[in-house]
């Protein structure tokens, strides 16, 4: 299992296709904070959740200066089709051999209904203006996260 990110460490750079197939890089919010969170499988309940607790409060976060980036393993036509099916207006990109979830930590063995596996481990990794990882939350519940991280947010 890779290293999970502590705050103050520098965010790894990533640069990955989103649902349309355009390269998203984290080098394109330079200068704005950025929540970057990955989940293990479009359209399943927990990250359809999660995904639309992030779209609820997308203008809130973006007030507070911080956009929005989903990562997971899935192909961009399955992305595609996920965020035009739940009205996700934040990029999804395909990170298919899970190079950047194990470059921030987000990859290795977890449980889930007491079955343990190797795959993508629900995290969100906020990245400052600056580059550099303000929080690393591992193992996250996909509901009632988004308005914590608002709160844990809004008071920094």
């Amino acid at each position: 299992m890779a290293a999970q990110l502590s705050p103050g460490d520098t965010a790894p750079a990533f640069s990955l296709p989103d649902a349309a197939g355009r390269q998203v890089s984290l080098a394109d919010f330079t200068g704005r904070g950025v929540v970057v969170y990955f989940y293990p499988k479009a359209a399943t309940p927990g990250c359809t959740t999660e995904a639309c607790d992030f779209r609820d409060n997308l203008s809130a976060l973006q007030r507070d200066g911080y956009d929005v980036v989903g990562i997971s393993p899935d192909q961009p036509e399955a992305l595609e089709e996920f965020a035009k099916d739940e009205q996700l207006t934040f990029p999804l990109l395909s990170d298919p051999d899970s190079t950047v979830a194990k470059a921030y930590g987000a990859y290795g063995e977890k449980e889930f209904n007491g079955q343990s596996s190797v795959g993508i481990i629900r995290s969100t990794v906020v990245v400052g203006a600056d580059g550099a990882v303000r929080t690393a939350e591992y193992n996250v519940s996909a509901q009632g996260h988004v308005a914590r991280l608002r709160k844990e947010l809004a008071g920094s």
